[in-house]
């Protein structure tokens, strides 16, 4: 009965994994931690069942040991340090949760993993540290198509919280934010091994099964990835909605949890948690928090986060796919928001975070790109994501939370800049990439995600940059087509390691127009897009307007015509790179299609037959979602 019980409430709908020329690895990890809460050490039993799907004979196998990250000298530390002597607009550089406090720890709060043994087949291994990355060099070879595994006995100290994972939060009082907290298996693909050293950000994993078991005082309550299954012997809101922590005589008890094609683990621990659910079709949601006596505001927030998530989730699945898994946990840990496979780690709970992180089930969690190299894939569609769900959560766009600024502080001059030329959606990405274009700092988005010479660079292009660039594929392809192209996206390499071109692939067979040049300029350069309206005239009876790309960044162009009567005409002009055209997004509206603009050409002539005095205004992109570096020279307004 039991068996039977884990494979209905464990099991995910078998997908094809890869397409045939695209193989993936497996893993299948069966871990038992034992935890000591007085000196914050724990001991790790795992056995890993390894998978070699690919062509190649592997001679050598890597691990990551996030936690040899937390400890003075390492290169997370001296790496924070470095970018804390930069300056940008007067504010130091480095993250302020890390800041030099790694270089401060003392030998009970460092944290590090320790390999006991590593054994493959029965066969003890020989191994190699480095710092965070562990290199085996094997005995014998994993052939292709080979199946091995991996017994190993490791142990580690938690360190005091640093960055993500860590103890004693003093800001949420949380006691235990496990993540990274396991030698964790690096991934192995079409371009070899990912051993990618911890000294910032982003990850990359192999796609399995975990079937992890938590000793632990048994004063001490747990949220995790994964589906509890052993709910009615530990109780508390598992078994039943509101149930109370079950007694047990044992000093320690025992937490199994299993989560099934994931590619990483998470939990947390602490004495002082509150537990909520709510239940939406098939899937139950966790709402963990830690409790304090007396703050019925806290409580209220955290309610909040529980029916906020009930509710946004329909929609969710409408926009970007159904979420596949039994259930999700909103977690308090960690020191900010931070996101893992069927559960997120929250600071506190509001819910842009919320939504931000649990939008990360789908833009990595399921579509699970390389956030290295593809951080803006992970990040900016993540944070496009959340934009379009506090806005039908709330009723109210990004930009009105700018006007609320503005109102607040009414002499703010940069505020009273962007007003006018940011879009309605998305408004704050464009103004964070407007600002970071402008700024001197860019790099290409195609930068590995730890090698940006300044934090600031690297978090606007990920996040800001990145939701540009998808809410402005709409405006190239069409928004109706590109929200098509997010579900399809979704269908296709749900549960595989999208790349870019993965992803422009799908983007073109659903809108048939060629799009490489899009992602070459705006991904791999930081030229800029400006077009201008340079003149107007009438000629022979025909009225002209002369428009000019100043910026290096061709595109196609929006140009709405807007006459005394109060009528709008849109012509379109699609750019020779396309070989095609949008639809017409307005049906309402008139439309003209024009002949395309050859991208060697800085000038294009729009001609239409209305006298030229029957105008009131013209303008470039009236929806602002091409994003034009300077919209001042996008808008004239006649006067006759």
């Amino acid at each position: 009965m039991t068996r039977f019980f884990l494979l209905l409430i464990c099991f995910i709908p078998a997908i094809g994994f890869c397409q045939p020329d695209r193989w993936q690895q497996r893993v299948k990890y069966n871990m038992n931690i034992d935890m000591d809460v007085n000196n914050n050490q724990f001991k790790g039993k795992q056995k890993l069942e390894y998978t070699n799907n690919s062509p190649d004979a592997l001679n050598k196998l890597f691990y990551h040991l996030y936690f040899n990250a937390f400890q003075p000298g390492s290169s997370m530390d001296v790496r924070s340090q470095e970018l804390g002597k930069v300056a940008i607009n007067g504010r130091v550089d480095w993250d302020a949760r890390v800041r030099d406090r790694i270089s401060k720890l003392k030998e009970n709060e460092i944290g590090y993993q320790k390999i006991i043994s590593l054994k493959i087949n029965g066969v003890a291994q020989p191994f190699k540290y480095h710092e965070t990355i562990l290199e085996v060099n094997l005995t014998k070879p994993i052939l292709p198509k080979g199946k091995v595994v991996i017994d190993m006995e490791f142990e580690a100290q938690v360190p005091l919280q640093v960055r993500r994972s860590g103890r004693d939060n003093p800001t949420t009082g949380v006691r235990y934010s496990m993540s990274q907290w396991y030698p964790k298996l690096c991934e192995y693909d079409y371009e070899g091994w990912h051993p990618t050293p911890y000294v910032a950000r982003e990850f990359y994993g192999v796609w399995g099964d975990f079937d992890v078991t938590i000793n632990i005082d048994k004063t001490y309550k747990i949220g995790g990835t994964g589906v509890l299954v052993n709910a009615n012997e530990i109780g508390w809101g598992y078994d039943t909605p509101n149930s109370e922590l079950k007694p047990t005589t044992k000093e320690k008890r025992s937490w199994h949890f299993v989560g099934n094609n994931v590619h990483d683990f998470v939990w947390t621990a602490d004495p002082e948690y509150k537990h909520l659910v709510r239940k939406v079709g098939g899937t139950t949601l966790h709402v963990i928090y830690n409790y304090k006596e007396n703050n019925p505001k806290n409580d209220s927030a955290w309610i909040e986060v529980a029916d906020g998530a009930a509710e946004a989730l329909p929609f969710i699945e409408s926009k970007f796919g159904k979420y596949p898994y039994p259930q999700y946990s909103f977690i308090q840990g960690g020191d900010g928001g931070m996101e893992y496979p069927m559960a997120t780690l929250l600071s506190g709970p509001g819910l842009g975070t919320v939504f931000h992180e649990w939008m990360h089930s789908w833009y990595q969690m399921m579509l699970g790109t390389n956030e290295s190299m593809y951080a803006w894939m992970d990040e900016g569609f993540t944070s496009f994501a959340e934009d379009l769900i506090m806005k039908y959560y709330d009723k109210k766009s990004s930009l009105e939370g700018l006007k609320e600024a503005l109102q607040k502080n009414p002499n703010n001059k940069n505020l009273q800049d962007l007003i006018p030329i940011l879009p309605e959606d998305h408004s704050t990405a464009y103004a964070g990439y407007f600002a970071l274009a402008k700024s001197g700092y860019e790099e290409p988005l195609t930068t590995h995600a730890d090698h940006f010479n300044t934090n600031y660079a690297y978090s606007t292009a990920a996040y800001s940059k990145g939701e540009v660039f998808m809410e402005q594929l709409g405006y190239i392809i069409g928004a109706t087509v590109r929200d098509k192209l997010l579900l399809e996206y979704y269908k296709q390499w749900r549960f595989k390691h999208p790349n870019s071109n993965d992803l422009i692939q799908v983007a073109e067979k659903m809108s048939g127009i060629k799009l490489d040049w899009y992602k070459e300029y705006f991904c791999s350069t930081t030229k800029t897009i400006n077009y201008a309206i340079d003149s107007l005239w009438e000629e022979g009876g025909v009225s002209k307007i002369r428009l000019r790309r100043i910026g290096q960044m061709p595109m196609p162009v929006d140009l709405q015509l807007t006459f005394k009567d109060g009528t709008t005409e849109m012509h379109y002009i699609p750019l020779n790179l396309m070989f095609g055209e949008k639809p017409n997004e307005d049906p309402k509206q008139k439309r003209e299609v024009h002949e395309e603009w050859r991208w060697t050409h800085p000038t294009y002539i729009v001609e239409f037959k209305q006298r030229l005095t029957d105008i009131k205004a013209v303008e470039i992109d009236p929806t602002k979602r091409m994003a034009d570096v300077e919209r001042k020279n996008n808008l004239l307004e006649l006067k006759w």
